[in-house]
């Protein structure tokens, strides 16, 4: 861990949820003093909530010392099936770009994540954790804000975060952002239900229309401790208390599970809603999480994008506060991660006009592609069960670099990722420093790195380094990738620098010892 700032006041992060607690955890990481407050009185631990956690998000938990305890924990699958009525479409095998020691997936409750990161921050001296606060106040000056809370509370903070969750609408008002959208008219059944289910431990289902919900979809998740969540769509007068009263609960469930002992663990009936805010940075307050937007969970893009968020500000906060960066950095903040919100909207629409058509025609094409995708394999890639979530690629972010000779394709083929290039995450590997043994993610998140391929200028990269105020490690790739894979996941060329950020994400790759310096400095707003 960094060594602590002096005597700044403490970023206060709004919202002790997943995001919140990854947000504290990061900042207390590069040595930022946190106070974290919640309206609720106490930790409410119910239900699976947000349970499917993408690898790129485990490897953002490692960093605090929480990723491989959830990983383990969690239930792995590495493979989407897809069924239109008895017939299954297609299976996806989830792909490893790199070497990763995490899983594509793993499925665990919301509730068990928030334990273990519970546990993580317990252990941090940084980290001031305050129930029963309710943000009702924020004024901001030109060095902090003022925090006001409804129990009199009154606080002092550098900047703020807030993670207050999709009912964060007090929070928005008091920063006059607007959080347009639409909500679904249809609503969505979940239940966990522990069972005995063989061969579906591994492997997530997706069911369109089967005779079990006619006309309708259904989800299937495996969780751990022999518990499944399942997720029906149903109509919008849906009243769960008037189907469990006369059975038709129980006759929904043993359609799936058959004639077996099954226990509900939890059930809740939700609606969808697809709504952004305008501004994700509004002065010294940063919106993070379903505080900023919320998309339809199909996909899995709800949390982890929310973690996205959460070590994009922590480190563009921190590198401010320690005065590595101008303050002009925190603006990037709101160019990336409502790029990647508008981005994370527009993919949960286009699945929700497949999975929820709003008028004739778009039914008509539903039922077509379905009916087609059952003999034509060319269909498939229009049956839409929802593209599983993936980091964003900051490749238009005012901190990259572009580079002609690795120009970004677009959006790549579901199931797969874009080549390694600027505004990329990078891929995963064993490394080997200094005769110790580690990944290369974990040596990316500890700055700025200049990686330099065999024939680069090392002399002038770290003579760039030095210009930095902020800490930047030179290492040269064929010192450290011992087992070769790292170079072939990077398809890195001779003679070149790659800038990667501590978020690990590519800001430049450079042929020209003279264009170092200036985006390393790019890369720092």
């Amino acid at each position: 861990m960094m060594s602590t700032i002096g005597s700044a006041d403490p970023v206060i992060v709004v919202g002790n949820g997943p995001v919140g607690q990854t947000a504290a955890l990061l900042l207390a990481r590069w040595g930022i003093p946190v106070v974290l407050l919640d309206r609720r009185p106490e930790r409410d631990p119910i239900g699976s909530k947000a349970i499917c956690q993408q690898r790129d998000v485990l490897d953002v938990w490692e960093t605090v010392g929480a990723g491989r305890r959830i990983a383990a924990e969690g239930v792995t699958w590495t493979t989407a099936r897809t069924f239109y009525r008895d017939h299954e479409l297609f299976a996806l095998t989830l792909p490893d770009h790199g070497s990763s020691c995490f899983p594509p997936f793993v499925n665990v409750s919301q509730a068990r994540t928030e334990q273990i990161l519970d546990e993580r921050i317990a252990a941090e001296p940084l980290i001031d954790v305050r129930w029963s606060h309710d943000v009702t106040g924020l004024e901001q000056d030109e060095n902090g804000v003022d925090v006001r809370c409804a129990n009199g509370r009154a606080l002092r903070a550098s900047y703020v975060l807030a993670c207050a969750g999709a009912r964060g609408e007090d929070i928005r008002a008091l920063l006059g952002v607007s959080f347009e959208g639409h909500s679904f008219d249809d609503r969505f059944l979940i239940c966990d239900i522990r069972t005995e289910l063989p061969g579906w431990s591994t492997e997530r289902r997706f069911y369109f229309d089967p005779q079990w919900n006619p006309g309708r979809q259904v989800l299937i998740h495996p969780c751990p401790g022999s518990t499944f969540r399942i997720d029906w769509q149903v109509p919008g007068d849906y009243d769960l208390a008037a189907e469990e009263a006369d059975g038709r609960l129980d006759r929904r469930i043993r359609a799936i599970i058959g004639d077996r002992d099954y226990e509900i663990v939890w059930k809740s009936v939700y609606r969808f809603h697809s709504r952004v805010t305008d501004r994700m940075r509004c002065g010294r307050v940063l919106l993070a999480g379903d505080c900023a937007h919320l998309v339809a969970p199909f996909g899995a893009r709800g949390l982890n994008s929310g973690v996205a968020d959460a070590e994009n500000a922590a480190w563009k906060l921190a590198f401010v506060l320690r005065g590595w960066a101008p303050e002009s950095l925190l603006d990037s903040y709101h160019a990336e991660r409502h790029a990647a919100a508008l981005e994370n909207l527009d993919v949960t629409s286009a699945t929700m006009r497949f999975l929820v058509p709003h008028d004739a025609e778009q039914h008509a094409h539903r039922r077509a592609v379905l009916d087609r995708a059952v003999t034509d394999r060319t269909a498939w890639s229009e049956v839409d069960s929802g593209r599983l979530a993936e980091p964003f690629w900051y490749t238009e972010s005012p901190l990259t670099t572009p580079c002609s000779g690795r120009p970004f394709t677009g959006r790549p083929p579901r199931g797969t990722v874009p080549p390694a290039g600027p505004g990329t995450i990078v891929p995963d590997g064993p490394v080997r420093v200094e005769g110790r043994d580690t990944r290369f993610r974990e040596l990316a998140r500890d700055g700025l790195l200049l990686l330099a391929t065999p024939g680069a200028d090392v002399a002038a990269a770290a003579a760039a380094a030095k210009s930095c105020a902020a800490p930047v490690r030179v290492l040269e790739l064929a010192a450290i990738d011992h087992t070769g894979a790292l170079a072939g996941a990077f398809g890195a060329d001779e003679g070149e620098v790659w800038v990667i950020r501590p978020d690990a994400h590519v800001a430049a790759v450079l042929t020209d010892p003279g264009a170092v310096e200036p985006a390393l400095h790019r890369a720092l707003g």
